[in-house]
């Protein structure tokens, strides 16, 4: 398959594990399991390590000499990038939203340490600051290399589609597959895999910041450049993309009880953490869902953790 010939460099460590969770099993009345891309490795995991595979492989193909990239000032997707960018050699300029913030915890400080660049966009668009950089970068004498938010974009696409192949060769097909999902690329990458591979679980994703529909519109454009890329024939069914905005509560990167909830029983159940703005609010949305017997007894979940444990501690205040 064309997926196995795109470039990729090794940055992850892969398999990464399918564990039941037994306790909340028994609590919950489901049989659940969880799929640890927190435990991706690099610079404290997550689901981003897997995109920058093929993204950093397509940058030093390009022979790019530092890697651009945005977020906000907690993201995930930053610190990996920019621990990607120290481990293969380049620099890293990380373009972050908002006023200056001190680099003391969290993502913040893990950025840090393996020698990010930051740029804040201060009162600027975040986008607008990205293209500046960039363009800033060039007319330095640098070759810089875009990777796009959250890594999102067809090559970070391919990588959760090879994902959900991964996981079925570890012997789970759950009913539901439930998951956080924001710049779309994971989502896009595992509703793709679950075609191609031949999974029949439902890929849901409980949006942390988008309302369903422009999510959904997003998930669906990316799929469709996507195919093109790999040159599938088939196109994409926009029914089968499957978002749930219920649970955005205050809005981005802002916890609330229903976040602390979850983080609290996983936590004291199964000895496992989640984030406080991704993991939380998508595993507080499927306790939710369950409770409302939407997923039913018979029906078994797995929950996909896509990481960004360090933001907890930039998050005590709110979560304990």
């Amino acid at each position: 398959m064309i997926l196995d010939s795109l470039p990729r460099v090794s940055l992850a460590s892969l398999p990464t594990p399918v564990q039941e969770l037994p306790r909340l099993s028994r609590l919950l009345g489901r049989r659940l399991w969880i799929k640890r891309d927190d435990l991706t490795g690099l610079a404290l995991g997550g689901n981003k390590t897997r995109k920058l595979e093929f993204l950093c492989a397509d940058a030093l193909r390009r022979n790019a000499d530092t890697l651009i990239t945005a977020g906000a000032p907690q993201s995930n997707h930053c610190r990996q990038t920019a621990a990607a960018a120290a481990k293969l050699g380049l620099r890293c300029v990380l373009v972050l939203s908002g006023p200056t913030q001190p680099a003391g915890t969290g993502n913040l400080l893990l950025d840090s340490l393996v020698g990010a660049e930051f740029i804040w966009a201060g009162e600027k668009p975040r986008d607008q600051a990205l293209q500046e950089t960039f363009s800033r970068e060039q007319s330095a004498g640098k070759n810089p290399y875009l990777i796009p938010y959250g890594g999102s974009n067809p090559l970070g696409a391919a990588a959760y589609a090879l994902a959900v192949r991964e996981l079925k060769g570890q012997g789970v097909v759950p009913d539901w597959i439930l998951f956080a999902s924001s710049s779309g690329g994971t989502q896009t990458g595992m509703a793709l895999g679950a075609r191609w591979f031949g999974v029949s679980s439902r890929v849901q994703g409980i949006s942390v910041d988008l309302e369903a529909e422009s999510l959904r519109e997003k998930i669906f454009a990316l799929a469709s450049d996507t195919i093109r890329m790999l040159g599938d024939a088939e196109s994409v069914d926009a029914d089968s993309i499957f978002v749930d905005d219920r649970f955005l509560g205050a809005g981005y990167g802002k916890p609330g009880e229903m976040e602390r909830e979850a983080i609290h029983l996983f936590a004291r159940q199964e000895g496992i953490l989640l984030d406080p703005v991704y993991t939380a609010r998508a595993a507080g949305g499927m306790l939710e869902m369950i409770r409302r017997n939407e997923i039913s007894a018979s029906e078994s979940i797995l929950f996909w953790h896509t990481g960004g444990i360090p933001a907890l501690w930039a998050y005590a205040r709110e979560i304990l």
